[in-house]
């Protein structure tokens, strides 16, 4: 059954990178979605961590690794320039 958590994990930072693609104006692929909702998925649980913000679920979790991916492409953004 371990294996099932990582599909999850990975669909949620396929949804999380798609959504953040779309918040900050970006048109990416499908492992550029991937790679960014995953580390996004990193830098939000951290956050939430770090702020003691709970969210339960797999709504919870699509949520803040989208705020963590748009976090990402934001950071992406401001080195770029």
């Amino acid at each position: 059954m371990m294996g099932m958590g990582i599909i999850i994990f990975l669909l949620v930072g396929l949804a999380a990178g798609f959504l953040a693609g779309k918040i900050m104006g970006r048109s990416q692929d499908l492992i550029t979605n991937l790679v960014v909702g995953v580390i996004g998925a990193l830098i939000g649980g951290f956050i939430a961590d770090t702020l003691r913000i709970g969210f339960g679920g797999l709504i919870g979790s699509i949520v803040i690794s989208t705020l963590g991916a748009v976090i990402l492409l934001y950071l992406l953004r401001i080195l770029k320039k």
